[in-house]
């Protein structure tokens, strides 16, 4: 029986809650607006009911809220997917699907009583003018940015404006003690959905894909490039914790894989209409060896790729079952800036299975059964995953596979320990990275001679650095047995440094080290390998 750690279960609610997943585009109507909301008894009531609240109601009620938690509840009794936006919120909901906005191009802390800049993003408007890791930006033009309760929201709203339009910060250097201003000129800042991409072997790439926005299928072809170019001839390809996106972005990432003329996978709305989504003849990547790696987190868009490859018989899918959603959303305005994203149809597999999981009994429920997953040892065993026989399919070379609930993969890897997870779960809510920024800030210096290479092959986190980290979380109250996993919670700091130093692609190399799913991606490469020249021998003789 493995012992209990506090620390990841407010992790793991908040990423089951937090599995939003958004897809779709805009719904064309063919009607005109005075014939498709033509006035009828249910929308005459609710409009009579906000208007005798806003009129007659014995005190003042601010009415939008009140919509608002209409829309949300008439929403609730639908499905998990569909949902309101805000208009408020739809500002960041757009950038962050399109996948960029305008600024200046910083990554910061909120740092004690000043804005630190941690790293700023290659070729932008503030790498360009100079900004360095560590900078304060105490004022934007006449605004100031420093003091006690810095809200980051306030802070990114002085930041960000129109493209092409300027702002003077204002600089504290804490390495050379002085101050200074410098003017940039607000661009297009990208949000990156490819985090992370390199040469696994010689042979192996890895990219690594967080969401799929607009711009998510322009960036994987770019990495799977530059992979080429270094010598990949297969691909592992990481949709871990990948909650989704847009449908016709992973409809073009299949289809990279896929031949010419096999399904993707198909629709169907409540009409029974049914959509077929093929391959093309475009893909730069069809009969290689590919390793596509999911986790219970992976949902809607990333089960499209990989259940479109497991059920074309393509390539391997390696890590445990994933989410389970399988509904298709697309979004609506609603006329004040808000919109609405409405489940229009179902997605199928390509062998006709849904792995949509039911939600007949409510969000509570359908969240719960995510949760659930981590009590039942399904995450541990492959034998603790519940399929049901009717939702048996079979591809064309006669793999079993099963709808309803997600994609089981072809290899299943376990999840790691209670403390292993609760190391991980502090890493991904950023504490790690927190403390990294505070040693580099105390002595950036000392990394100033490494180059990446450098870095990855000899930096070695000493005992004293360590020992520091130690302290840094038992201040924060978080008790842990630190010292049990001495060498993994040092390749975590390691891994922090890195990304603060050098980018996301340095960091992931340093993890992959100790990634359990690699680690399998690696073994079934050289057993494929030597299985191949063991035939090849037999053939020979």
């Amino acid at each position: 029986m493995r012992k209990k750690t506090n620390f990841i279960w407010p992790t793991i609610l908040a990423a089951a809650l937090a599995i939003g997943v958004f897809v779709g585009g805009k719904l064309n109507f063919n009607d005109s607006p005075e014939r498709l909301f033509t006035t009828n008894s249910k929308k005459d009531k609710l409009n009579r009911l906000i208007d005798y609240i806003d009129y007659e109601y014995v005190d003042e009620i601010d009415t939008d809220s009140i919509v608002d938690v209409t829309v949300n509840n008439i929403l609730e009794k639908l499905d998990p997917h569909s949902v309101y936006i805000p208009k408020k919120e739809m500002t960041q909901v757009a950038e962050n699907m399109k996948g960029d906005f305008v600024g200046i191009g910083i990554n910061f802390y909120p740092y004690k009583d000043t804005i630190a800049v941690i790293r700023t993003v290659d070729g932008g408007p503030s790498a360009l003018k100079g900004i360095q890791p560590g900078d304060r930006i105490l004022m934007a033009d006449n605004d100031t940015l420093f003091g006690k309760d810095l809200a980051s929201n306030a802070i990114v709203e002085k930041l960000k404006g129109k493209k092409g339009t300027s702002v003077v910060l204002t600089v504290y250097r804490k390495e050379e003690d002085r101050t200074f201003k410098v003017k940039i000129k607000r661009g297009t800042v990208p949000i990156k959905s490819v985090e992370a991409f390199y040469m696994l072997t010689d042979d192996i790439g890895y990219i690594k894909v967080n969401r799929f926005a607009e711009s998510t299928f322009k960036e994987f072809k770019s990495a799977l490039k530059q992979l080429q170019i270094q010598g990949a001839t297969k691909l592992t390809l990481d949709l871990r914790d990948n909650p989704g996106g847009y449908l016709g972005i992973a409809e073009q990432m299949a289809d990279e894989f896929l031949k010419d003329g096999k399904l993707i996978l198909f629709t169907k709305n409540k009409k029974g209409k049914i959509n077929n989504i093929y391959a093309t003849d475009k893909g730069s990547f069809e009969d290689k060896v590919i390793y596509v790696l999911i986790n219970e987190r992976s949902a809607s868009a990333s089960e499209i790729i990989a259940g479109a490859l497991q059920d074309n018989d393509i390539g391997t899918i390696v890590g445990r079952r994933s989410f389970g959603k399988g509904l298709v959303q697309r979004e609506m305005e609603l006329g004040d800036g808000s919109a609405v994203r409405l489940t229009v149809s179902r997605y199928y597999t390509p062998t006709g299975r849904s792995i949509q999981k039911t939600y007949k009994n409510g969000n509570k429920d359908y969240y719960q059964r995510f949760t659930d997953r981590y009590h039942s040892g399904e995450l541990v065993s492959l034998d603790s995953v519940k399929v049901v026989d009717s939702l048996k399919f079979t591809t064309p070379k006669g793999k079993v596979v099963y709808g309803g609930g997600g994609i089981v993969p072809d290899v299943f890897v376990p999840i790691g320990t209670n403390e292993e997870e609760a190391f991980e779960s502090m890493d991904s809510v950023g504490f790690i990275s927190y403390f990294a920024f505070e040693h580099l800030d105390e002595d950036r210096q000392r990394y100033i001679d490494y180059t990446e290479e450098d870095f990855v092959n000899n930096f070695r986190v000493d005992d004293i650095l360590f020992d520091r980290f130690v302290n840094y979380a038992q201040r924060s109250n978080l008790s842990m047995p630190f010292y049990d996993f001495e060498d993994s919670v040092k390749r975590y700091i390691k891994a922090a440094l890195a990304e603060q130093l050098y980018g996301a692609n340095v960091q992931a190399k340093i993890k992959s080290k100790v990634d359990a799913m690699l680690h399998q991606v690696l073994e079934i490469d050289r057993s494929t390998i030597k299985q191949a020249a063991t035939e090849t021998i037999e053939t020979n003789n």
